[in-house]
């Protein structure tokens, strides 16, 4: 497969029936998202050992995720630009390259600033792979098999989500932190290996210039898929990152049994990355509505019945098979509203995605700190309902 072309106008012409050649491809992507949001999220269960051998605060040592959001979401702005008329494969292969080299520089880190630059070479690999995914998963699948194939890339991030802490932790405290972060770029190396081996040569089309990216925000369609990201993604993350003290405070549940809540989200997030490609394929606004009205019943119900365990438990599930679903279901609804232009309308993504991320934890902070632990929670409620209306509002495909 490896001397196979696929044009940018290949777009529309692949075919539905995926080869085996076209599988590999597909799943050198997964690979390459499961390893570099891995090690987005590693820091998670390393950040006390970390802190202690750099001589820092556990809360300083957490701004080290900060930086690789904040540096991803300025690269996503002019990712398209940057790459030019390189071959796709060539950049997906670098950005790989990238991240092995960026997990190295933050396994042997000496100082915080060090540490602070490999992650921010990480949020620069991962703005590219993400700002690119879309587009290059249509060339390989077709559009009208879009979401199904994003609906692989997303099993690999939350596979990574669910295990990359949890590992952290363990190999941290087996062999240390900095050979767990080492671990990272051996992952990444794997997935590079596939991408050479299984990717067809992808030739650029025309350039994609800053202006295009920020015409391309006067289409309805575009305008109502990006404020579709930032209200969802917003509510979730105002409502999920403070979901543990509501599970303590309000449902009284012991740490091992948040844990166990916690999995049951994660286990359900990967039923949603598979339902969410099949729904998006189907009926994008039927999905998005699904969705929206999903994910805000979940809230919902938590800060009605919350404090029951069994309930608790249920709700925590839903959500996580609505945020599921989530990310593939609003990028192949962006994606839709801009088949002419899909590297851009992937960069627009990355960049509401990030927004989002940042503001819904703020936000949800300050609820939790000046009112209570279910005010997240009906803050998600409200922004998925506005969700279920913009569903409903948006161009029929």
């Amino acid at each position: 497969m490896t001397d196979t072309s696929i044009p940018l106008d290949g777009v529309a012409s692949a075919p539905s029936r995926w080869s085996t050649s076209t599988w590999l491809a597909v799943v050198s992507m997964a690979a390459a998202t499961f390893a570099l949001v891995s090690a987005e999220f590693l820091p998670a269960g390393l950040l006390t050992p970390m802190a202690a051998d750099l001589g820092i605060s556990e809360g300083t040592a957490g701004q080290v995720v900060t930086a690789t959001a904040s540096v991803g979401a300025v690269a996503a702005l002019f990712a398209n630009s940057a790459i030019g008329k390189l071959n796709r494969k060539t950049v997906l292969v670098g950005l790989s390259a990238l991240a092995i080299a960026s997990n190295i520089l933050a396994a042997m880190a000496t100082d915080f600033w060090l540490l602070l630059l490999g992650r921010a070479g990480l949020g620069i690999a991962l703005s590219g792979l993400w700002s690119l995914s879309a587009a290059v998963v249509a060339r390989l699948v077709g559009v009208n098999s879009l979401g199904r194939g994003m609906s692989i890339i997303f099993v690999g991030v939350s596979l990574a989500t669910i295990a990359a802490p949890s590992i952290g932790a363990l190999l941290s405290d087996w062999i240390g932190w900095r050979t767990a972060m080492a671990a990272t770029a051996g992952a990444a190396a794997i997935a590079m290996l596939l991408q050479l081996v299984s990717l067809p040569s992808l030739p650029a089309g025309e350039g994609t210039r800053l202006g295009d990216v920020f015409r391309l925000m006067g289409r309805r369609g575009i305008q109502l898929g990006m404020l579709a990201v930032l209200l969802l993604v917003t509510g979730h993350f105002a409502g999920f990152v403070y979901v543990r003290p509501f599970l303590e405070q309000v449902t009284q549940l012991p740490a091992s049994a948040v844990a166990w809540a916690l999995l049951g989200y994660g286990v359900a997030s990967v039923i949603g990355n598979i339902a969410g490609g099949r729904m998006a394929d189907t009926n994008i606004r039927a999905a998005l509505a699904t969705t929206g009205t999903t994910l805000g019943i979940a809230a919902l119900a938590l800060v009605l019945w919350g404090s029951h365990t069994g309930t608790a438990f249920g709700f925590v599930a839903l959500w996580g098979f609505a945020f599921g679903t989530a990310p593939i279901v609003l990028q192949t609804n962006l994606s839709r509203a801009a088949l002419d232009a899909l590297e851009a309308s992937g960069s627009l993504m990355v960049v509401c995605f990030q927004v989002a991320i940042a503001v819904g934890a703020v936000v949800g902070g300050y609820i939790v700190d000046g009112l209570s632990v279910a005010g997240p929670l009906t803050l998600a409620a409200v922004l998925s309902a506005l969700t279920l209306v913009l569903a409903i509002l948006q161009p029929r495909s």
